[in-house]
């Protein structure tokens, strides 16, 4: 069930309609906001989610997904085809490819078991492969821009790598020192012409601007018929594929629990590790079409204005520490604009003003009003290192579970907020139903999981679990890669200056 004529918008403006193609193209609307879908389609039980409960994860990839691109653009036997490469089985760690397990007296659902054992993996292969399709229809080079705190770098990476399409081609930049050695060896072992990386001297997210920049300017945009694309969490992509786990782990839950798929009276909440909250945004849009979710609860390291916006309605930028959760360590949070885009009642002025606040002054207050709209679907909690690291101490010692930093962060919030998860705190819990989303494998951690665990937990661990195809990454050899430094005594500014034009020249020498 789907209109043929599928369109987006941006969340600053809603006068100009966009196709499919264009919105997953140009990463940020012209006008700098988002793209959202002009409308979202309703998801019904009888419809979709009772027949849906039975298909495999492609299918169901397939059938949302369907509900988003117009037929005028992808035809069926494509999609089909794009669902089928972006999972494959050999590909993945489970054939289920998202198992959803019983921990304690909630439920976990692992979202790591793809091919660079993160949760990325299942939004970023069919970004790939639909932008590889697309370029291929067009017979134009499109070069991806990505920017990564860890986990984002290898999905696409590797993603590329396997679509090995020449004229889809990537450069990842990830900030020195600030992402796991293993996280490193996935960007630095993959072999392919497509591919380059380069470390910069700075915070996760200063690599950002100078992406942007390039990204919206159209004359850079026309290097030899070139076009640039940007794939972080801000391309419209990224949600939509994203809202796929969202429905298949709310149907999982459904099978576990005996409830009839779509049954309103029976909500489930969803506790998720936040970031840059793109993965959160799938799952709002989920429920505002109609997939029963109960609360939506983002759980936040130190760099906690996700938690200071849902708690207080406070969206104020503050600089980033380093913690142990590295790969949620977000300064502003690009999805923030979708979810405010929904919860404002999809008021595009008012997203404008908001957006124009907060780039001037970096700090946006939401009205008592709207905070409680926000207060109506999402929940919050900030977790400190030691709480996390003893959230997975526990978690090991109770439930014989071992969770990576960032899903540690997730059970650390969720009995912030009082749910009952180890059996001791059932009486004070609530009787919701509720999973956690994990969303890296531990394997991806040595160095804090050994800080939590000790090294004698991590080698137990290690033992039983670890991937014969992380072993492979680990042992492999290490390419060269380019590095931008940041000259003291210059502005971060005039850093990024510096750094886009390394960027330009990287990407005209290689692709």
């Amino acid at each position: 069930t789907t209109t043929t004529t599928m369109k987006y918008k941006s969340t600053r403006d809603g006068t100009r309609e966009y196709s499919f193609e264009e919105a997953l193209f140009s990463g940020y609307a012209p006008d700098g906001g988002l793209f959202v879908p002009t409308t979202l389609p309703t998801i019904k039980a009888e419809e979709h989610l009772i027949p849906w409960s039975k298909l495999t994860f492609s299918q169901l990839a397939y059938y949302v997904l369907r509900m988003f691109i117009s037929p005028a653009e992808i035809n069926d036997d494509h999609l089909k085809e794009i669902c089928d490469k972006s999972y494959i089985a050999d590909e993945f760690d489970d054939e289920t490819f998202i198992p959803v397990k019983k921990l304690g007296s909630a439920f976990v659902a692992e979202l790591f078991h793809g091919p660079t054992f993160c949760f990325k993996d299942m939004g970023m292969r069919p970004v790939i492969h639909l932008l590889s399709y697309f370029a291929t229809l067009r017979n134009k080079p499109v070069t991806l821009l990505v920017s990564t705190t860890g986990d984002t770098g290898p999905a696409a990476v590797h993603a590329v790598s396997d679509a090995s399409n020449p004229l889809l081609t990537i450069i990842v930049h990830y900030p020195r020192g600030q992402i796991s050695h293993f996280q490193r060896k996935q960007l630095t072992t993959v072999d392919s012409e497509c591919v380059k990386v380069a470390s910069f001297e700075g915070g996760g997210d200063d690599m950002d601007r100078p992406i942007k920049e390039t990204l919206l300017m159209i004359s850079d945009n026309d290097t030899a018929g070139r076009s640039f694309c940007g794939i972080n969490s801000y391309n419209i992509g990224r949600p939509l594929m994203q809202m796929v786990h969202f429905i298949w782990i709310y149907l999982r839950m459904a099978e576990q629990l005996g409830i009839k798929p779509g049954d309103k009276n029976c909500l489930i909440d969803m506790v998720i590790p936040t970031g840059a909250m793109g993965n959160i945004t799938g799952g709002y849009m989920a429920k505002k079409m109609g997939v029963p979710i109960g609360m939506l609860c983002a759980g936040v390291n130190i760099n906690d204005i996700t938690h200071r916006v849902i708690e207080n309605g406070q969206f104020h930028r503050k600089k980033i520490e380093k913690t142990l959760s590295d790969a949620i360590n977000i300064e502003v949070p690009y999805n923030f604009e979708r979810i405010a885009f929904y919860v404002t009642g999809e008021k595009h002025g008012t997203i404008k003003e908001w957006m124009s606040t907060m780039e001037q002054s970096g700090q946006l207050t939401l009205n008592a009003q709207d905070l409680t709209r926000l207060k109506n679907d999402f929940r919050s909690a900030r977790v400190t290192d030691d709480e996390m690291c003893s959230a997975l101490r526990r978690a090991h010692a109770m439930l014989n579970y071992v969770a990576d930093p960032h899903t540690a962060v997730a059970m650390a919030a969720a009995e912030k907020l009082g749910y009952a998860f180890h059996t001791e705190n059932l009486l004070s819990g609530k009787s919701v139903e509720m999973v956690i989303l994990a969303t890296a494998s531990p394997c991806k951690f040595q160095e804090t999981v050994t800080v939590a665990l000790g090294k004698e937990g991590w080698e137990q661990w290690e033992k039983k679990n670890f991937s014969p195809r992380a072993k492979n990454t680990l042992q492999r050899e290490e390419n060269e890669i380019y590095h931008y430094p940041h000259k003291a005594g210059s502005s971060l500014c005039d850093a990024q200056i510096e750094w886009r034009k390394m960027m330009i020249d990287i990407v005209n020498n290689n692709f």
